[in-house]
């Protein structure tokens, strides 16, 4: 598993001591009033992010139930039915660009599974969360 941030994940929070980061999305971190970029801070309220997916996902036969199909058509007609196996695969990244007063970040996040996808798109709506909250 692809470890590309998450609650405290390590980013550390250089302002304000008691603040820890409560979430993280590529190499941007929240904490409760501020986003952390690589090249500095800035207030969390009035910010807008957007999430892009930048993915591809294709479907095909694995190999091994082509082998498998070989091995068994010998014994009997029955091994075609592993040609029916499919596999996706995803690949690609996910973009979030935040923007706010005076400052703009964008990150890419590699992703290979729906999963990640869907995890990258849940941080990203719990920082609009936060940053709704803050009026």
């Amino acid at each position: 598993m692809v470890n590309y941030g998450g609650a405290g994940a390590g980013f550390p929070a250089a302002g304000d001591p008691g603040q820890k980061a409560l979430v993280t999305v590529g190499d941007v971190a929240c904490t409760q009033t501020e986003v952390i970029t690589p090249t500095g801070r800035a207030p969390l309220r009035g910010t807008t992010w957007i999430v892009s997916n930048q993915t591809t996902v294709s479907e095909g036969i694995p190999a091994y139930a082509i082998v498998l199909a070989i091995i068994f058509f010998l014994a009997c007609l029955l091994g075609l039915l592993f040609l029916l196996i499919k596999e996706r695969k995803v690949q690609g990244f996910m973009q979030v660009t935040v923007q706010g007063p005076g400052f703009f970040h964008a990150t890419q996040v590699p992703v290979s599974t729906e999963g990640q996808i869907r995890d990258v798109e849940a941080r990203v709506n719990y920082i609009r969360g936060l940053v709704a909250s803050l009026g």
